[in-house]
Order: C-alpha cells, then structure tokens, then sequence
C-alpha cells in the first residue's frame, strides 16, 4: 500500500496533471490518500510525482493517521465502535493491519471518506522545489512516508 500526500498546489499546470491528481482524488494542499501497489497507480504517482510524497506504509501508523484524521460522512471522527458496527474488524487497528497487508481496503468499511485531511507537518516541510533525495520534500520517500504522516497527523 501507498500513501500518497499532495506538497505543492497546481496552479499554472498541465491539465493532465492535474487531472491525474483528481483521478487519485487530491484536490488540496495536506490531502492523503491510500492507494494499492498496482501498476496503474504507479503510472499515475509516476506522472504527479513532482507535486506529492509518496512512499510504503506501515499498519502503525495508518492506525494512527485512521484514528486521528479519519472522517465519516457528516465529517464525524472515526471510532472503534463504528469499526465494529459496520465490518468484521473489531478496531481501527485491526483494521489498519488488514488495509495495510492487503487482505482489505479503506472502501470496505462503508461511509469513510478515502481521503484524509491531514495538518502541515510540525517543524515545516524541507524545501518543495526538491524530491526527497536531494533534500526536498517530493518524490519517492519508502519507508519514511512514515515519519512525514507521523509529523502531519
């Protein structure tokens, strides 16, 4: 699973692009969605990798981001007796190991909005004019797509 977090806005852009970050259903700055590892969203991150950060994401912390920024319809939190009411899983970490091993999807559980609203990062993003490997925040971050939902949640 990849979570996805759109760093820069679109404005005087290709229309594809931005087309390309409304088919992955980011339409704002600190938006994340979680998409899986197939090859049609790596062509899409592929092409928008300029304007999001994107890497793997462990079960821990999508817990952690579900619990904190996880909406329902009618913008009400997400809790662990909703989780419990309307899927086979018991909490919102439960059900984050399922999502993130691949055994389900964030649609499976009716009513929560695919994408999160997430905070800026505390302590403020590197640079945006980057990718992460030069010292930047865009791009391929693996692993420590972690730490940058861990700051934003």
């Amino acid at each position: 699973m990849y979570a996805i977090v759109q760093v820069r806005g679109v404005v005087k852009t290709r229309r594809e692009i931005k087309d390309t970050l409304s088919m992955l259903r980011l339409h704002h700055i600190n938006h994340c969605v979680v998409v899986p590892d197939t090859p049609e969203y790596l062509g899409m991150i592929r092409k928008v990798k300029d304007f999001v950060a994107y890497g793997e994401v462990d079960a821990e912390i999508l817990s952690t981001v579900l619990s904190t920024r996880g909406r329902l319809v009618g913008n009400r939190p997400l809790t662990d007796e909703y989780v419990k009411a309307n899927s086979p899983f018991a909490t919102i970490t439960e059900f984050a190991n399922a999502v993130a091993g691949g055994k389900a999807a964030l649609r499976d559980l009716p009513g929560l909005k695919p994408v999160m609203r997430l905070h800026p990062p505390r302590k403020g993003h590197r640079t945006l004019k980057r990718t992460y490997q030069q010292g930047g925040a865009l791009g391929y971050y693996g692993r420590e797509i972690n730490t940058l939902l861990y700051k934003m949640r």
